[in-house]
């Protein structure tokens, strides 16, 4: 049976978040009937999805047509944007189009700022094939390409009319990919909702086997709480937004020093979680118990805790210095933990206790 959640930012249409037990493109076609489509994908989930896609939809849509960009985070970047852009332009697409974005968290950010910048916004609609996409990136309209000097840095808020996923995707995922997304999913437990953090620590067997009764539940109660802070905070201006950020202002850290061609963002974060429970607890905002809890849960998940090897803690700050959610660039700011399922916002830690900390915690 689907199960849908309703996206409704302020001010802004509500949309749904539609997730099926098996992918099938029909609930689409409503919002592409006769429009000019553009189906933006790379060349692994091409292999996968795209076939059904355009034979279920092509006929569709008054014009239908693919844009294969390469796979990896290195390619969120202005050249593959502008590959989006020459096919729109050169196939003299209007404001009535729809991108697709077919993919995981790059296509999908990258889709969604093409869409938000191309004629000053075009519809888009999410068609997350990753467990990291389906429960975070795809929701809640954050769309961007990285810099060299920063990830996420160019980007707008954006959000989709329609975001379709199903649960036997994850069957195409590797499992580093599969555990990778894991890691966003611990986070929602972390930051907002203990009580989920307690159903996810029951049943690691069930999520690591794929349990698709399990998975469903897990990716719609993900969906449901970002939509609440979605609802809250669309444009991150009152902090409840960044609260989503745990353990991300660390993993861009490490993502940015391995020039994105080491930890998946989602193993990223992971270590992030687990060196901002280490600061809170340095900072005496919880026991060490938090700390255990949530390292052990993403242990069992097969999720990376510790600081990979190679990373300079010089390079590693200043990567942090440059975080989009900074106010100055001279102080960083920090989402850190008053408990399981409580997360606050921290912009006043100072650089030497940041030092400190990093000198005896992490760079040991």
């Amino acid at each position: 049976m689907m199960k849908k959640v309703l996206v409704s930012p302020k001010g802004k249409p509500s949309y749904e978040v539609l997730i099926d037990a098996q992918m099938d493109f029909s609930p689409l076609i409503p919002f592409i009937a006769k429009k000019q489509v553009l189906v933006v994908t790379n060349d692994t989930v091409k292999t996968l999805f795209y076939a059904k896609m355009e034979a279920e939809l092509s006929s569709q849509a008054s014009s239908f047509l693919l844009c294969e960009l390469k796979d990896g985070e290195q390619y969120k970047s202005h050249e593959s944007l502008n590959q989006i852009y020459q096919i729109l332009l050169k196939n003299n697409y209007t404001r009535e189009c729809v991108l697709v974005a077919l993919g995981g968290g790059v296509i999908g950010d990258i889709t969604g700022f093409a869409a938000a910048t191309y004629l000053r916004g075009v519809s888009v609609i999410q068609v997350p094939t990753t467990l990291l996409s389906q429960v975070d990136s795809s929701v809640g309209g954050k769309t961007a390409i990285n810099h060299l000097l920063g990830k996420n840095m160019i980007g707008a808020f954006f959000q989709p009319q329609l975001v379709y996923t199903a649960t036997n995707v994850l069957d195409t995922l590797s499992d580093r990919e599969y555990r990778a997304g894991l890691a966003e999913v611990v986070k929602y437990g972390c930051i907002i909702d203990g009580v989920f953090f307690d159903y996810l620590e029951k049943h690691v067997t069930e999520i690591r086997a794929k349990d698709p009764s399990v998975l469903s539940y897990i990716i719609a109660r993900s969906c449901a709480l970002k939509a609440e802070v979605v609802k809250a905070d669309e444009l991150e201006k009152t902090g409840v937004r960044a609260l989503l950020n745990l353990g991300h202002t660390f993993g861009h850290g490490i993502e940015c020093c391995q020039n994105y061609t080491g930890l998946r963002h989602g193993e990223a974060v992971g270590v992030g979680m687990v060196i901002a429970a280490k600061f809170s607890y340095q900072l005496g905002l919880v026991n060490a118990d938090v700390v255990k809890r949530i390292s052990n849960l993403l242990q069992a998940l097969l999720i990376p805790v510790e600081m990979p090897e190679g990373i300079d803690q010089e390079a590693f700050v200043a990567a942090m210095l440059r975080d989009k959610k900074n106010v100055d660039g001279k102080n960083i700011t920090f989402v850190l933990l008053g408990g399981i399922g409580q997360a606050r916002v921290d912009k006043t830690i100072s650089m030497e206790k940041l030092k400190i900390f990093l000198e005896t915690e992490v760079f040991v």
